[in-house]
């Protein structure tokens, strides 16, 4: 977990998460409580003559500065409370949720891939997932379709329909699809991306992306710049990877795979060519 308050990351990088990790939750409760020993330690600050002395100016601005030091304690300890209900209703649903997907109980539709046997799925949470699927299961002929009608998506393997759907009713990627180390998973992310960007499922492309930014190198850069260019929310990630393609071009461009990527991708190859000359020209003034 990233402590909003010792972790390593300047803060104008951090996100506002406002979490804080164990040590430095003990080490605020022990500030406080050394705080409010020091209230009830304190004189009152009065003379003889009930005249307010250095002391007490003192003790009135230390007073000062420690309800808003409690003030803030307090809204500390709200938000953690807050943190901890919403993760324990997001472990709620997704509990619930991933039993229907693994159980299958009560589905009504079933889903066809492109290849193998259809996926058994429910209409209501596909529904709920996806606008795309809503205008497709809520037209005319799907009201009229009785239970155990059938929807195609005929650009997804089996597998990768499955990791579509278990995303849909859970809202996490599977580890098939969250390991980036061979072939197999690389195509599962990039069949996943597009996926979510043509049936309107932004969290699930937001996923792909940072696995496949997190596994960026010379050797992915091109087939993801390609998957990316594809979708309508990848403009980071086309970003990062054309990046990865003009810091590494004397490997990328001289690869095999660079001439059949050119023959596919004439724009993109003119992109990478500006950007390669905008980067001489950099260096040149520097």
């Amino acid at each position: 977990m990233d402590c909003c308050i010792c972790g390593p990351m300047a803060a104008i990088y951090r996100p506002p998460r406002n979490t804080i990790c164990s040590p430095c939750y003990e080490g605020s409760k022990a500030i406080i409580a050394f705080l409010n020993d020091g209230d009830h330690a304190a004189g009152d600050g009065q003379d003889e003559r009930g005249l307010v002395t250095p002391r007490g100016l003192i003790k009135h601005r230390d007073s000062s500065t420690k309800q808003g030091m409690r003030e803030a304690w307090e809204q500390m300890k709200e938000m953690r409370d807050r943190e901890e209900a919403a993760n324990q209703r997001a472990g709620f649903l997704e509990q619930g949720f991933g039993a229907a997907w693994v159980e299958g109980a009560h589905t009504d539709i079933v889903v066809k891939p492109g290849n193998g046997p259809p996926i058994p799925a429910h209409k209501a949470i596909l529904a709920a997932r996806s606008e795309v699927f809503q205008h497709m299961l809520c037209s005319d002929e799907c009201k009229a379709a009785p239970a155990g009608g059938c929807v195609s998506l005929p650009e997804l393997a089996h597998d990768e329909l499955s990791l579509f759907l278990a995303f849909l009713y859970t809202g996490t990627l599977d580890a098939a699809a969250a390991a980036t180390a061979t072939s197999a998973s690389e195509r599962r992310l990039h069949a996943l991306l597009v996926a979510a960007d043509k049936y309107d499922v932004p969290f699930l492309g937001r996923a792909c992306e940072a696995r496949l930014v997190a596994a960026m190198d010379p050797g992915n850069a091109l087939r993801t710049l390609e998957v990316a260019d594809r979708v309508s929310s990848g403009g980071a990630l086309k970003e990062r990877a054309m990046g990865t393609v003009v810091e590494h071009a004397e490997q990328v461009v001289f690869s095999d795979e660079y001439h059949d990527f050119a023959v596919r991708n004439a724009g993109l190859c003119v992109e990478i060519t500006r950007a390669l000359l905008a980067k001489a020209a950099g260096a040149k003034k520097a």
